[in-house]
């Protein structure tokens, strides 16, 4: 009924309730666009200073990681750390020299931790005998310890001499008591430089403290977090220790930090938006920050709340106005409509001459160049069909080469006068239905199964009138047998295979045809020959077929072959063209069925 009721209100009506709708809905929601703009600004300034506050944690965690990698390569490189240890294992070495270079080796670790503040122990160990360390070395708890069973002595040794990174963890060779202090260990094996058997291990004890010390004055947001996580998404670093070693759960995070490259993210945990940012650590960790999106987005709730009551005041404003407009839009459209009418009744002369520089103005030029168009349209269908009608006599008057034609008929009479009277039969056979099929009796369509029965009959011709064999290999798809192409669409091409490219040869000729419908809905179908094929100048001349066909380098055949593609099938089909001297050529056709609502002449 309201429908109804619409649909005999006057244009006028119309476009007031229009000019209603179209001015609420933008005032409506103008706060709301309002409101996601400059959340976004915010939360882009924001997003700047975390990707900057995450740079900077991350540069200083990666110095801090270089310094590790570097004691550690200083430790791998000293020669006397590499005497010690293989002295150590020597039983003929002397003790007391032995006691000598351990001390050596012990002020020498006790060294390296002192020049750098961000190194807290190092150990230069061994799963047998005699271990070192920095400070208070418990030798006693390595000794203990299962050596088969550690992860990352594993770790060392399939990296054989490169770095192993450990977690944020307690200190656990230190003699200091079991309440020892936090480390992040970097560990590797200890190489003898001159035969390259693994002699021991070298463990670098960053300062934990010290590292989330720097990570704890990151601030993002009132809740935000810092943390680092390696490249399986374990979390090697935390403010809350406990959590160290633990995978991240949230499958949105773990994704964003360990699958995306993106330096931002989203997620979502426990229905509440996350913001996060990252960046990469050089050794390989991703520093992580996270933050509740409200955080940065609440105090846009008031500046939205202001905006709303604006747009309302602003919408009253408009409404007035668009009431003036409404009815200087009258008039213009009426006579669009008239005009409109007169095209319906079939006049394409029509045209409206209403001057403006408005949205009625821009429909009736708009109107007036679709006018033209249809026109212009109308007259090319016209020529294209004209075209087409063209193609098709051209395709008849050429369907059956004279010269073809009088040689089969002298082979017949001298087949006659030898009295072969078998082979003769034959012959007039094939060339009798050969006859038949380009008489043209079944139309300009044919079925896949009569060209081939038409190729089988021509062949037979070919065979009897050069005494030689040209073998037809077909491998068509059943469902294609009664698919429609046009009469002598397959047979200029098998011709061109054999005069030009078989019998030059003096070889068996062999001719491939398969035929296939691909996913798309088109239809394929391969013409290969082993022929003596194109020589490349030759080729190179009718790589583009349609060039070709108009400056006569190519043949009545395949000419007639490609205009029947483009009259009958979709603008898509092609003929495609790949020779190579001396081996063959090969000529693929792919059709695309005419689309619905398009028919053939």
């Amino acid at each position: 009924m309201i429908r109804h009721m619409w649909q005999k209100q006057s244009i006028a009506v119309k476009l007031i309730a229009a000019f209603l709708v179209v001015i609420l809905i933008p005032a409506f929601f103008l706060s709301f666009f309002y409101y996601n703009s400059s959340s976004s600004i915010i939360k882009q300034n924001v997003r700047e200073s975390s990707l900057q506050i995450t740079k900077q944690a991350a540069n200083t965690l990666s110095y801090i990681f270089t310094v590790g990698s570097d004691t550690s390569e200083l430790v791998y490189g000293d020669s006397a750390v590499q005497q010690t240890v293989i002295m150590d294992a020597d039983p003929a070495a002397p003790n007391i020299e032995k006691k000598e270079r351990n001390n050596i080796l012990t002020d020498k670790l006790n060294n390296y931790v002192f020049s750098s503040s961000f190194v807290k122990i190092i150990y230069v160990l061994k799963e047998e005998n005699t271990s070192w360390g920095s400070g208070t070395f418990s030798f006693y708890k390595w000794n203990k310890e299962r050596k088969s069973e550690l992860e990352w002595l594993k770790q060392a040794q399939e990296k054989d001499g490169e770095l192993v990174w450990m977690g944020l963890q307690k200190d656990k060779y230190s003699g200091g008591g079991d309440n020892t202090e936090l480390v992040l260990p970097v560990g590797r094996v200890l190489k003898d430089f001159e035969t390259l058997n693994n002699i021991g291990y070298i463990l670098v004890n960053l300062d934990g403290k010290n590292i989330l010390s720097k990570i704890n004055q990151l601030k993002l947001g009132q809740t935000g977090k810092f943390f680092v996580v390696n490249e399986s998404g374990h979390i090697m670093i935390h403010p809350d220790v406990s959590r160290v070693g633990n995978q991240l759960k949230n499958a949105d995070l773990y994704h964003s930090v360990v699958q995306d490259e993106s330096a931002e993210f989203e997620y979502v945990h426990n229905n509440t938006n996350y913001y996060g940012v990252k960046q990469p650590l050089s050794n390989g960790w991703m520093i992580v920050g996270t933050v509740p999106v409200h955080e940065i987005t609440e105090e846009m709730e008031k500046l939205h709340r202001l905006v709303l009551l604006s747009s309302i005041g602003l919408t009253i404003a408009a409404i007035l106005i668009g009431l003036f407009i409404a009815g200087k839009i009258t008039d213009p459209i009426k006579q669009l409509t008239t005009q409109m009418k007169n095209v319906e009744k079939g006049n394409l002369k029509a045209r409206t001459n209403v001057v403006s520089d408005d949205e009625i103005g821009l429909m009736s030029k708009q109107f007036n160049t679709m006018i033209c168009r249809v026109e212009d349209l109308m007259a090319s269908v016209n020529d294209e069909r004209s075209k087409k009608q063209q193609a098709e006599l051209r395709a008849i008057k050429n369907r059956i080469n004279p010269h073809f034609l009088f040689n089969t008929l002298s082979t017949i009479k001298w087949l006659i006068q030898f009295k072969q009277n078998e082979k003769a039969n034959e012959a007039i056979s094939a060339l009798t239905r050969l006859l038949e099929a380009n008489m043209g009796k079944k139309g300009n369509l044919i079925t896949v199964a009569e060209e081939l029965d038409i190729l089988e009959k021509y062949l037979v011709i070919l065979k009897i009138r050069y005494d030689r064999e040209f073998h037809l290999d077909i491998e068509i798809d059943d469902k294609l047998l009664d698919f429609r192409i046009p009469r002598m669409l397959l047979q200029p091409i098998v011709e061109n295979a054999i005069f030009h490219g078989i019998v030059p040869t003096d070889t068996t000729g062999l001719i491939q045809l398969k035929g296939e419908e691909e996913k798309s809905g088109s239809i394929r179908f391969i013409i290969t020959d082993n022929g003596k094929g194109f020589d490349p100048s030759k080729l190179k001349q009718i790589k583009d077929i349609e060039t070709s066909i108009q400056n006569g380098f190519v043949g009545i055949g395949l000419a007639h072959v490609y205009e029947s593609i483009q009259l009958y099938y979709s603008p898509k089909s092609t003929m495609i063209v790949e020779s190579q001297e001396g081996t063959g050529t090969q000529i693929t056709l792919l059709l695309y069925p005419l689309k619905e609502g398009e028919e053939h002449v």
